[in-house]
C-alpha cells in the first residue's frame, strides 16, 4: 500500500510527537507556512504525509494563486 492510499490525519499532539518538538515550534512552522495544516476545532490537523515533506526538507509547491500575486 503506497502512502497515497493511506495517509493518516494527526492531531497537533501526535504531530508534535511525530516531529519531536514543541507546540510552540509546531504552531510557529504552520503560521509560516512550512507545514501544511487544517484548523479543525481548538486543535490543528496535519495529514502524516505532510510532515514527511517537512522532514525530507522539501518546499511546498505553490499553488496558481500564490504565482499570480507573486
Amino acid at each position: 500500500m503506497s502512502l497515497k492510499e493511506k495517509d493518516d490525519v494527526l492531531t497537533t499532539d501526535e504531530a508534535m510527537e511525530y516531529l519531536k518538538v514543541s507546540k510552540p515550534t509546531l504552531l510557529k512552522y504552520i503560521r509560516l507556512g512550512r507545514i501544511k495544516a487544517i484548523k479543525a476545532g481548538k486543535g490543528w490537523r496535519i495529514l502524516q504525509s505532510e510532515l514527511y515533506r517537512f522532514l525530507k526538507g522539501e518546499e511546498l509547491p505553490q499553488s496558481s494563486e500564490e504565482e499570480e500575486k507573486g
